[in-house]
């Protein structure tokens, strides 16, 4: 196999957070020795996420067994989810945010026609809801564990407890039309056709669309992540992932 020189379109940053807390695991954990430092596990790990490099070219890349791999990669995720921020934590930053943006979105993944609960019919596609928050400036704040691609955004939102947490953090929140009924907490565009609408629901609705909008670029950073861009792995490990 061919190997060559590549990229990664992060900052040294991420390389040095990563390698910091797996150096930190393999501490906890007592490991003596390893193939790779921690810093070249960490560099590994980014290339699957980051650009969807499979594990046979990881393993020729860095002269390790596929198997290695595989479980550098399980380990670092297994860190990273364990780090990852909580819906209460994502409470307490809102509190001195304006608003917060919330949203959901779908990880494609390869399922066979007969796999209903993953198919989503918004979408037209098999997948896995994701829910998001946004503060007012697109930033993402939280991204939920994942559901069948099936289950409704309203559900869904409902499911992780996201209603119910802005209700009890009295957090001002805007939202699409899928999530109408949720409760004074989400404000929702109002309902019906274009032509049907008057001429103040009508500028409500193009002024919250705007403001809306910036949730798009939380969505954007989530999907950066080229693994997440198309999902082929088991939608089991996804769901027991955690928040992310």
């Amino acid at each position: 196999m061919l190997v060559y020189p590549s990229a990664i379109d992060l900052s040294s940053s991420a390389l040095r957070f990563l390698s910091r807390h797996l150096a930190e695991r393999r501490r906890a954990i007592g490991c003596r020795w390893r193939r790779l430092s921690s810093n070249r596990q960490a560099l590994l790990v980014l290339a699957h996420l980051r650009c969807g490099d499979t594990y046979a070219r990881l393993a020729a890349a860095f002269r390790i067994g596929v198997a290695t791999v595989y479980r550098y990669i399980r380990e670092a995720v297994e860190v990273l989810a364990a780090l990852a921020p909580h819906l209460a934590d994502a409470m307490k930053t809102a509190a001195a945010k304006a608003y917060l943006i919330l949203d959901g979105t779908l990880l494609p993944i390869d399922r066979i026609a007969a796999d209903r609960p993953y198919y989503s019919g918004k979408h037209k596609r098999h997948g896995m809801n994701i829910q998001i928050l946004a503060d007012p400036s697109g930033k993402l704040l939280w991204a939920s564990p994942a559901l069948p691609g099936a289950v409704h955004d309203l559900r869904a939102a409902r499911t992780h407890g996201i209603i119910d947490a802005l209700t009890e953090a009295d957090a001002a929140c805007w939202a699409d039309k899928a999530y109408r009924g949720a409760g004074p907490a989400v404000r929702v565009p109002y309902w019906g056709r274009w032509e049907t609408l008057s001429a103040g629901q009508r500028a409500h609705n193009r002024s919250h669309a705007r403001i809306r909008a910036l949730g798009e670029q939380a969505v954007a950073a989530l999907k950066s992540w080229r693994l997440l861009r198309k999902l082929r792995c088991s939608t089991t490990r996804i769901t027991g992932l955690g928040s992310v």
